[in-house]
């Protein structure tokens, strides 16, 4: 629980200096000695690297489990039950056996039982696999935080291309159901939740697309592009290629770690992106070249691990260090076997080949090169700790490479200042995301596209909150879930300043009735959309609400409220409708061709001839609206891309002629 603010080195010598100043072991400690070593020692060590509160705090956490553990249970022995009790959570985890904790804990197990079988103490495999255990459970957690965060925006996207009806849409809806369905079982779909996201950028681009060409030139004319749907589409492949790039990120995280000159060029590529000069196809052939790259160091790394499996074997069958080695040995051959990458295994195998040779001295250099694997290990989760750390790190290995004395504590004490700062930063986090999550439940209550998305944020928000100590990635995440609920907030607000103006032009209810039937963005089917209904599926998802256009969006649309009504006129024998026209009466179409967006259209008309309205002029983000009421009490109801071909196609038609 401390590891995040000092390391487990440090604090395994502050145990033992402490527990010698008391005239006993660490073993040997009771829970009220360990108490008094936290309020003394540790707490007086962790204020070295963080704020006095922020080091009480976590004190006070670790006491507060300390005194669970022990009403809970005594001192674990090691004995059948411990090493059953460590199958029972590899089992849990077998379906993530590409995970390098699952194949080194597995290979741990069958070590332990081997050992135990012949009656050797396996106290310290007992222990590293209940580490090992730990580490499973917060990247389980911390994975089902993201999958929870992808599911809620598939969903969101899903409303809006559901009305397709298409087998994609029905394959959508299947893949949602199943990781909701895994999601509530505490299970990762990686594979599922990537074909699913594929699926939603290709949906909802076919769906942007279909209104790029939305009105028919005069004269037979190609139509004209419209510009704003254009744009929303080059918005969704640079969204889709981000997400794709950081998803190459994650899987070849141990190969861009491995060869500095791929982590240059996939720094690029992300740039390029950055700057929307990056295309789909130029994303798979980047995916293309890393594949390729793995391949080739996957090849290299098993030649490497033969031979020095061929060196190191005669030292495994006996000796302190044997045990240690047998699971190293073991997890790096199941590693490779796998198609992963072994690059820390390797190097660690690589340390120890070394150090055995030199002989008698072999077993220091083996402590101090391990303790050296570790510092560098601890500093990939504390970036910010890296640049300074690197000269050290490599003048310790130089020294150790020589055969000379190598001291430590400096790196260890500047990566502690390190972690310190990380700790508070996470504290900041912690406190901004309760601000957001606070502010939000105050505009919770207004409909809109905006608050909806920041609805998603903030659950997913109050997820990560509750994540223990993160891994860098999931640092990553939490803080660019942050920052973008508050950019979401800011918009909440001002739409919250714009509803209570509108609220005091034309009171509550009928705001509220405008905004839960106003749904009038770019989800929304385009006319000339073949738009069947869609067939139920499999698995049934729950429906959310219809997402509404922002109350700025509203506000602007609302630009024809005060304007004159019409002239009464007698009821006359209709003419032939224009295009994308319609008569409305009573809140259901009577003349005109079906369309996907009239069921809106028809509840805001009828919001709108309750507040007494007689003329509504509308433009969204794709297109422009308006609707007249007759003397008979009917709506004519038009639709264009924008108000000139609004006027030329059926001007004269909402007039009346």
């Amino acid at each position: 629980m401390l590891g995040d603010l000092v390391s487990p080195r440090a604090l395994e010598r502050i145990l033992q200096d402490a527990a010698e100043a008391r005239g006993t072991t660490p073993a040997e400690l009771d829970g009220p000695a360990l108490e008094d070593i936290l309020k003394r020692e540790v707490f007086k060590r962790l204020q070295l690297t963080v704020p006095a509160p922020l080091a009480k705090k976590r004190v006070s956490e670790v006491l507060d489990e300390l005194m669970k553990a022990t009403q809970e249970r005594s001192v674990p022995s090691v004995s059948a039950a411990s090493l059953g009790a460590l199958e029972d959570g590899a089992r849990r985890f077998s379906l993530y056996f590409d995970w390098p904790e699952t194949q080194r804990l597995r290979s741990l197990l069958g070590i332990a039982r081997q050992e135990e079988g012949q009656g050797r103490d396996v106290s310290a495999l007992v222990q590293e696999g209940q580490d090992l255990i730990v580490q499973l459970e917060r990247r389980l957690q911390e994975s089902l935080v993201e999958q929870a965060q992808d599911l809620a925006e598939m969903r969101a996207a899903f409303t809006r291309v559901q009305g397709m009806g298409s087998r994609e849409v029905r394959r959508l809806e299947t893949l949602i159901g199943q990781i909701d369905e895994a999601q509530t079982q505490g299970t990762l779909l990686p594979g599922e939740v990537e074909r699913a996201r594929t699926l939603t950028f290709s949906l909802r681009k076919l769906l942007e697309s279909s209104v790029v060409q939305t009105v028919s030139a005069p004269g037979g004319a190609p139509p004209p592009l419209d510009p704003e749907a254009q744009a929303r589409v080059l918005a969704l492949e640079q969204e889709h290629n981000a997400q794709q790039l950081l998803t190459l990120e994650r899987d070849f995280a141990a190969l861009l770690s491995a060869r500095p000159e791929l982590q240059a060029r996939h720094a690029e590529v992300r740039a390029a992106q950055q700057a929307g000069g990056l295309d789909t196809e130029a994303v798979e052939r980047w995916r293309g070249e890393l594949k390729l790259g793995r391949d080739a160091l996957l090849a290299e790394q098993r030649g490497e691990f033969a031979g020095l499996e061929q060196q190191l074997t005669p030292f495994t069958t006996s000796g302190e260090l044997a045990t240690g080695l047998r699971v190293l040995l073991d997890a790096t051959r199941q590693t490779l076997e796998l198609g992963n990458l072994a690059t820390d295994s390797l190097r660690e195998l690589r340390a120890t080949q070394e150090a055995l040779g030199e002989g008698g001295e072999g077993g220091t250099r083996l402590a101090l090169q391990q303790e050296l694997l570790d510092l560098e290990r601890s500093a990939r989760n504390v970036p910010a700790a890296q640049a300074e750390l690197e000269p050290l790190l490599a003048q310790a290995q130089a020294q150790l490479s020589a055969g000379q004395e190598v001291d430590l504590s400096a790196p260890w004490a500047l990566l502690e200042r390190h972690m310190g700062a990380a700790a508070q930063e996470r504290e900041n986090l912690d406190l901004r995301a309760d601000t957001v999550i606070r502010e939000y439940d105050a505009v919770r209550h207004l409909a809109g596209e905006t608050t909806q998305r920041l609805g998603r944020l903030a659950d997913s928000l109050r997820a990560q909150r509750r994540l223990g100590s993160m891994s860098i990635q999931a640092r990553t995440r939490y803080a660019q879930s942050l920052q973008d609920a508050e950019i979401l907030l800011a918009e909440a607000h001002a739409e919250y300043r714009a509803a209570q103006e509108v609220t005091a032009s034309f009171g509550q209810d009928a705001l509220s009735g405008l905004l839960d039937v106003f749904d009038l963005g770019g989800g929304s089917e385009p006319a000339g959309l073949d738009v069947p209904s869609a067939p139920a599926a499999a698995a049934p998802l729950p429906t959310p609400a219809p997402a509404a256009t922002s109350i700025n969006d509203l506000l602007s649309g609302l630009s024809g409220f005060g304007a004159p009504a019409s002239a009464p006129q007698a009821q006359e024998s209709q003419p032939p409708l224009p295009a994308h026209s319609w008569l409305i009466q009573g809140g259901r179409m009577t003349a005109g061709q079906p369309d996907a967006a009239l069921g809106t259209m028809t509840a805001l008309l009828e919001q709108a001839q309750t507040l007494g309205l007689q003329r509504l002029d509308m433009a969204d983000a794709a297109q422009v609206w308006s609707a007249r009421r007759t003397a008979g009490g009917d709506w004519r109801l038009a639709r264009a891309a924008d108000w000139d071909a609004l006027d030329t196609q059926s001007g004269a038609w909402l007039d009346g002629a």
